[in-house]
């Protein structure tokens, strides 16, 4: 693969991680970009042979999307104009009914909102920009159920349906109506001059990379081959065994019903949707953000620099307090995860001992905040390091649940900034 870029003194073991671990058989192409305060340290891209793939490239991140979501709830917290603690329907007064009127706005950002799937197929016309002003989604929840997963937690991930439900909540709060991608573009897309997207504009889908999912006969080889990266990172037979077996029985049985693809034209593209030319104008929070890592990184910083990277400030203290605050641990189905109200994961070295799915989470992530997408993005910042990270693959993985591609740059990191601040 060609490799391009540049590393700062003293990180230089980020990038021979990087050229070590890219093949041209397995990654097509991929971004790393991470700075240390407010400084950018390393910026990689590389690619199997394909001249349009740079730095500037756009590629659907998936659940890295989530920790958008979250960021900009908080800045409406900033403003005074949120309460996570209160209920949902103290912001949206048709939001009632049915246990909805004690659903906190915490509960729906720890994906505790009893909507993680919905008894209705989405369009795209439904989720671009004018249709959700006119209540196209809203009108849909706001008659919803609530279900949630038997036994004691009542926490399980709303893949798709988190940041639907978030938009539905911010653009009745934001004094001027706009929605999530409405919001970000005007105040942290524009103003920090970074390529992050919630819906892109002609001109933007011009420059987007199309996901790759690898088939799992793939996936699969590169756990048994020597040497491989996967082996490395410990994602070997025997340990995807015990993560499949775990899986099966979770999901085996389950007494609910079938329930519908969320998406028109899912069942033909599966996670080709997300990027397809008919979604791209849409808006699909959780699921469907379009990035570069250069973007996603310089907005990791800010966060872990309390909010602020270059004379601009993104959130306020009052926001990043509310934000990181009150990480409460439970049970997601088949795993412990913790989660803050502002709907942020936080990762602990102590929680990775607790078995091998949390082990899997969060060793080697200890004190990074964020969340990650499906089968390679990673969107997560350090705060006591001031780490900013992003990776930003365009090969997927789906049976790396927990992106340890993208973890190993982080536990490489991590070493270096030990290094230097250790005497």
């Amino acid at each position: 693969m060609h490799i391009s870029g540049e590393v700062k003194p003293a990180f230089e073991p980020v990038r021979e991680l990087f050229q070590q671990s890219l093949s041209a058989a397995r990654d097509k192409n991929a971004q790393l970009c991470i700075y240390v305060g407010e400084e950018r340290v390393v910026d990689l891209w590389a690619s199997s042979g394909s001249d349009d793939f740079s730095a500037d490239t756009l590629v659907n991140v998936f659940s890295s999307g989530k920790s958008l979501e979250s960021i900009l709830m908080a800045m409406l917290a900033d403003q005074g104009l949120l309460d996570f603690t209160k209920p949902v329907s103290a912001y949206w007064p048709e939001f009632v009914g049915a246990d909805k009127d004690t659903l906190t706005v915490a509960d729906v950002m720890r994906h505790e909102g009893g909507l993680a799937q919905l008894n209705v197929t989405l369009s795209a016309a439904q989720l671009e920009t004018s249709a959700l002003q006119q209540n196209s989604v809203g009108s849909i929840l706001e008659q919803h159920p609530l279900r949630f997963p038997e036994g004691d937690s009542p926490r399980e991930y709303h893949a798709i349906t988190r940041g639907w439900i978030v938009n539905e909540i911010f653009r009745r709060i934001e004094p001027s109506n706009k929605t999530l991608g409405e919001y970000l573009r005007a105040h942290i897309s524009e103003p920090l001059g970074v390529d992050i997207f919630f819906d892109v504009t002609e001109d933007e889908a011009r420059r987007v990379c199309r996901v790759q999912p690898r088939s799992l006969t793939a996936q699969l080889l590169d756990s048994v081959a020597p040497g491989s990266q996967a082996r490395k990172i410990g994602l070997t037979p025997s340990e995807l065994f015990r993560r499949a077996r775990k899986l099966i029985a979770a999901f085996s049985g389950g007494a609910r019903a079938k329930l519908p693809m969320p998406l028109e034209g899912m069942k033909e593209e599966n996670f080709g949707i997300f990027d397809s030319p008919a979604y791209l104008p849409a808006q699909i929070p959780s699921a469907g953000a379009k990035c570069s890592a250069r973007g996603l990184a310089k907005l990791a910083a800010a966060m872990a620099n309390g909010g602020q990277i270059q004379g601009h400030t993104v959130l306020g203290q009052t926001g990043h307090h509310a934000l990181h605050a009150v990480p409460v641990a439970r049970s997601m189905t088949i795993m412990d995860s913790s989660f803050t109200q502002g709907g942020l994961a936080y990762f602990s070295e102590a929680d990775a001992a607790k078995g091998p799915l949390e082990a899997g989470l969060n060793a080697g992530r200890g004190g990074f905040y964020g969340w990650m997408g499906l089968g390679g993005s990673v969107f997560q910042w350090h705060p006591e390091h001031r780490i900013g990270f992003a990776y930003v693959p365009t090969a997927l993985n789906p049976i790396d649940l927990f992106n340890e591609r993208g973890k190993s740059y982080q536990r490489a990191m991590l070493r270096c900034v030990e290094a230097i601040t250790t005497p």
